[in-house]
């Protein structure tokens, strides 16, 4: 079972490789349709296969992705994401740090809003996902403590509906994007 503790984004070289646009698509790929090759990803992204390789070693390089080693043969390496609870650091006291992050933050926010919107467009051709699905705006009032174990009982609740390794999805499964944001609002009286 892979480890299921958070991990915090915190030091520049994992930021980096991450903050990449086409890593970034990658990642998102793999964790969204499962394990791949190079020579895959790069006809999905129309990139190069060879910086696509690159790109990819970079990912497990920092321990974003992994050689799925049992699909792997020979000089055909399959990549995968393992499930990982990627958290952004909430404060940081290095301004270069503190760049890469935001990068990162709104690179994952951009990809999330991208998915909606092209849920939203095509929501008719999901049948029952579309009626499944649940969108929720709500506000509550809480000291950063409570903000703090909020989170992290967000993130005990969607660890409970992740496959471990090597669990096979239930038959009719589909990849389901889920977003979570819990911050201060700013009064706009």
């Amino acid at each position: 079972m892979p480890d299921s503790s958070p991990r915090e984004l915190s030091d520049i070289g994992s930021l980096k490789a991450l903050a990449h646009p086409l890593r970034q698509q990658m990642f998102a790929w793999l964790q969204r349709s499962g394990p791949a090759t190079s020579a895959e990803l790069a006809a999905e992204f129309g990139a190069d296969r060879g910086a696509t390789s690159y790109h990819l070693r970079q990912l497990a390089r920092y321990g974003f992705i992994e050689e799925d080693t049992s699909r792997s043969t020979g000089r055909r390496r399959y990549w995968r994401a393992p499930p990982q609870d990627l958290r952004i650091p909430r404060r940081t006291a290095d301004s270069k740090t503190a760049g890469a992050v935001k990068e990162v933050f709104l690179a994952w926010l951009e990809q999330a809003d991208d998915a909606l919107r092209n849920f939203l467009a095509a929501s008719d051709s999901f049948g029952e996902f579309a009626e499944a699905s649940q969108h929720s705006l709500a506000a509550v009032t809480l000291t950063a403590e409570e903000l703090v174990q909020f989170g992290e009982d967000y993130m005990a609740l969607l660890k409970r509906w992740q496959l471990d390794e090597g669990e096979q999805p239930l038959p009719g499964a589909r990849h389901i994007t889920v977003l979570f944001h819990a911050f201060p609002t700013i009064d706009e009286k």
